[in-house]
């Protein structure tokens, strides 16, 4: 009998490959992608949109006001565990707005709305605990909740604690995910894999010597004065979360129709981080970030040095690295320059580690 699997075999009736939900769907790969562009916004897409819409699937909405942007982005957390080295789901669910919203360029944020759905037994202590760290990653990122809603759930039907946030802020000027041109250049914020790593090393108990941290915080003041440093030299941005570094590039390139060639030994890594993703047989830029951003930037050299070192005047900037530009060749494609060779950067259909954002 044979082994091989009709590929018609394993579609359902309306044509997609998996007839079922399972966890890849989640996981910001190409297999969410998929997901989302022939499922969840079908009839959504004909839906005529003054800007930036969800047929685009960038980091945010973008709906023009007068001569302005109002710029609107949601997200849904489920980290486990809810609290890790270096933050927590509140944290999480703060900054991962705050820094979708900077992607587009808003970097003020109006304010947010909070949706927490609570599972029965989750302790007072705890939840004190994540109104705390969401009222300090506010406070960073210079705003506030101004509306929610609050949902408890029955013992069994939930892992504790999942958080919606929605943020709206006001743009002069919208950056895009796919503004990507050949010859720009690519710069990254700072260390990768933090985030993924030190959720892994946590939930799994892993022994190693020096505690990895996740790296989330917000990054709109950062953002900010990026934005600022050489006015329209940054024409594209992405947060490197779920598929990490490798995930946010393919999207880039796929959607600007260009090549980009990355540079392996320029691509900051804490050494920790490298040391442990070896010992698990991971590749860091696959590994997911929450507090790190990847920047097309057009320009000479004088404006890609203004643009780091306007980052690097931030602690979430400090490690921000030239790593890459766009080339002609391989349109759609991330090629990694080894140093002993050039090779095709893949990208994994899901997550490595599920449920870290």
């Amino acid at each position: 009998m044979s082994s091989v699997i009709d590929p018609a075999a394993a579609r359902d009736h309306s044509g997609r490959r998996d007839p079922t939900i399972v966890m890849k769907h989640g996981a910001g790969g190409r297999a969410m992608r998929r997901l989302i562009q022939e499922t969840l916004t079908r009839g959504f897409v004909d839906v005529a949109v003054d800007g930036v819409g969800i047929a685009d699937m960038d980091d945010g909405a973008a709906l023009r006001v007068g001569d302005r942007w109002l710029v609107v982005t949601t997200d849904s957390h489920v980290v486990q565990p809810a609290f890790f080295p270096g933050g927590d789901i509140g944290r999480l669910a703060i900054s991962g707005t705050v820094n979708d919203l900077a992607m587009m360029g808003a970097t003020e944020p109006l304010g947010l709305t909070c949706a927490l759905i609570v599972e029965e037994g989750f302790t007072f202590p705890d939840l004190e605990r994540v109104q705390q760290s969401m009222f300090d990653a506010c406070r960073e990122a210079g705003t506030t909740v101004v509306t929610g809603d609050t949902k408890v759930m029955g013992r069994g039907e939930l892992d504790g604690v999942v958080i919606n946030t929605t943020g709206v802020a006001m743009a002069d000027a919208i950056v895009r995910d796919n503004g990507l041109r050949v010859g720009d250049h690519i710069i990254v914020t700072g260390n990768v894999g933090d985030h993924g790593m030190a959720l892994m090393a946590h939930r799994h108990r892993l022994h190693i010597d020096a505690e990895l941290t996740s790296d989330v915080a917000p990054l709109n003041a950062m953002i900010r004065d990026a934005l600022r440093a050489r006015p329209g030299a940054v024409v594209a941005m992405k947060d490197p979360t779920r598929g990490g570094l490798s995930s946010a590039l393919h999207e880039m390139a796929e959607k600007s129709r260009v090549g980009v060639l990355i540079r392996e030994e320029l691509v900051p890594v804490n050494p920790v981080v490298r040391a442990a993703a070896e010992m698990l047989g991971l590749d860091p830029m696959h590994v997911a970030n929450e507090g790190k951003a990847v920047l097309g930037v057009r320009g000479d050299d004088a404006t890609v040095h203004a643009v780091l070192a306007a980052l690097r005047t931030h602690p979430q900037g400090a490690n921000a690295a030239v790593i890459g530009e766009c080339v002609a060749t391989r349109p759609g494609d991330v090629v990694l320059d080894t140093g002993l060779g050039k090779r095709l950067l893949s990208e994994y259909e899901g997550e490595l580690l599920p449920r870290i954002c």
